[in-house]
């Protein structure tokens, strides 16, 4: 086996949707039919997605959810040697994403920053650095002088904004998550609070480490992923770490 038999794909957007069990029997048949394996979440505002199989299986899988979903797919994207995924999940849940908070999506526009940028971002004395993740995930690996909320789950993380930000003191915050969705719905919310200058690491560490070299990269350690693989490390290969205590309901991100 070779590090690049199956390509695993994560990939979402902010949609609106109607007739979810219609859509979910589309997507299962689309999964089935080409062999792929993994979650996929959808909901009236969206989908949320990480799946896996061949390199020429996921490239037929992506014509065809893409005109089921009647969008373009923005995917992040990595290689495992063995399928990362057991079986196929598709999920109709009220949020993509959960926290629990009415947001205005549009409210974030303006605020992303492509990965090639991101390191001029950290270079700015007064920027305050959240990691939107969960505590589990930021102790295999963050950016430096981030910000650990503690939190067990997403929803837990506007309180620990109004427990430690001020609006009128924190004029510049950045942001970032594992695949970009949780800081597409944190960014707006935060705006919505009166924070000012917003910034979020557009899709998110697994782009970051895609395209930033590793000489220029800023990330320290690896990079918890919600399958079988555990972590990814900085060439986004299987990490080290061999398990981690992770929350039963923990999903992908």
């Amino acid at each position: 086996m070779t590090e690049s038999n199956f390509q695993i794909i994560t990939f979402y957007e902010f949609k609106e949707f109607t007739a979810l069990p219609e859509l979910k029997q589309s997507l299962v048949g689309a999964m089935q039919e080409n062999s792929i394996n993994g979650t996929i979440i959808i909901a009236s505002e969206g989908y949320n997605a990480t799946v896996s199989g061949t390199p020429r299986d996921i490239g037929i899988f992506v014509g065809i959810i893409e005109k089921t979903l009647d969008t373009h797919l923005k995917y992040k994207s990595s290689f495992h040697a063995e399928m990362p995924f057991k079986r196929i999940k598709i999920k109709i849940k009220p949020e993509i994403v959960t926290l629990k908070k009415d947001v205005e999506i549009a409210k974030g526009i303006g605020t992303h920053v492509k990965p090639e940028k991101w390191n001029e971002i950290l270079s700015d004395p007064d920027v305050i650095l959240l990691d939107t993740r969960n505590d589990y995930e930021y102790k295999v690996g963050t950016f430096p002088n981030a910000i650990n909320p503690a939190t067990e789950k997403f929803s837990d993380l506007p309180l620990f904004i109004a427990e430690n930000l001020d609006s009128r003191e924190h004029k510049k915050v950045a942001m970032f998550c594992t695949g970009g969705i949780r800081c597409e719905k944190f960014a707006p919310f935060m705006k919505g609070l009166g924070f000012e200058e917003i910034y979020q690491l557009e899709g998110g560490i697994l782009k970051y480490l895609e395209e930033v070299p590793e000489a220029e990269s800023l990330w320290e350690g690896e990079c918890f992923v919600f399958d079988e693989r555990v972590t990814v490390d900085d060439e986004l290969k299987k990490g080290s770490a061999a398990d981690l205590s992770v929350p039963a309901k923990a999903g992908i991100k």
